[in-house]
């Protein structure tokens, strides 16, 4: 299998984490219920090819993401307190109470930067989610659960339109000073460009909030992912999330289409001389595999050249 040629920039970090979200975020939009065992094959092959986190499910109601009903029976066949994370989204306190019940060791919230994304996915506003996801991060630090924050429509939302840095970085603030200990910064419909990354990410730092306690979770609508994850870089961002074989969406916002792939961002991060620590053939046969299951060929560019 071909591999990039490496020529190694000093000037990027020398190590990057990548944050797979395929099992959760890449499935979740999916129409045809994807079955309880091929969901968990997929996580093991993740696993197996690397990937130092990997996202399984979420504990949401299967009234609002049907793909997602079976996350009991995923979670039950997989070592949640392994050595490798396997975090699983909770909406809510019932949500934590099903993650607790299931010996979860990482959980994660999700918040939104706009009124109109909050009222639509969460049920509430901005300032209102707050008070729901407080419960959630103390009692899940009570137990010894690490909690990371996802915060949605950073970059532009298709409702609202543009985005004031200014109102993500204070959901952002506010959402670590509850106690996350990582947030993960959204561009949920793929509207954002490098400059724009560079100039949210410098925001956070003048804010007091450093490279290192943020990630980034880019969409590809636009093509503008990896240029996007290219700046985050340059900016000293060292945790990306990413989706296998570039699968993914929003079930609450119509144009987030796929994530950006994990094997692009592989590809690329291999090329820059960074480590991550992924076996790349190993990742693209996983992700053949799920895309057999699903019928359809993989919109990772990397995938399509190499499987």
């Amino acid at each position: 299998m071909a591999l990039p040629m490496v020529e190694r920039d000093p000037s990027l970090p020398a190590r990057v984490t990548i944050y797979e979200v395929g099992p959760r975020d890449g499935l979740q939009n999916e129409s045809g219920i994807v079955p309880v065992g091929a969901k968990v094959a997929f996580i093991e092959d993740l696993v197996a090819a690397g990937l130092p986190v990997v996202e399984a499910t979420s504990f949401v109601h299967p009234k609002w993401v049907p793909q997602l009903a079976d996350a009991g029976e995923v979670v039950a066949r997989l070592p949640v307190a392994g050595s490798v994370p396997l975090p699983v989204l909770v909406p809510n306190e019932r949500g934590l109470d099903r993650a607790l019940e299931a010996g979860v060791r990482h959980i994660a919230i999700f918040a939104s930067a706009t009124e109109t994304f909050a009222a639509k996915n969460l049920n509430s506003s901005v300032e209102g989610q707050f008070a729901m996801f407080e419960p959630v991060v103390r009692r899940a630090l009570d137990a010894g659960v690490d909690v990371r924050a996802y915060v949605s429509m950073c970059f532009g939302d298709p409702w609202e339109g543009a985005v004031d840095p200014a109102q993500v970085v204070g959901v952002g603030r506010r959402l670590l000073d509850l106690g996350a200990t990582q947030l993960s910064i959204g561009d949920t419909i793929g509207v954002g460009t490098a400059a724009h990354v560079a100039r949210l990410v410098g925001d956070f730092a003048d804010a007091g909030v450093p490279a290192d306690r943020l990630a980034m979770h880019f969409h590809d609508t636009y093509g503008q992912a990896l240029a996007n994850a290219l700046a985050a870089l340059r900016c000293g961002i060292t945790t990306f999330d990413a989706s296998a074989g570039g699968l993914g969406g929003c079930p609450y916002a119509e144009s987030a289409t796929g994530n950006l792939a994990t094997e692009d961002l592989v590809w690329m991060l291999t090329g820059l001389g960074i480590e991550h620590g992924v076996d790349l053939p190993a990742l693209v046969r996983a992700s053949v595999r799920m895309a057999e299951v699903l019928g359809r060929e993989s919109p990772s560019a990397v995938v399509r050249a190499l499987a």
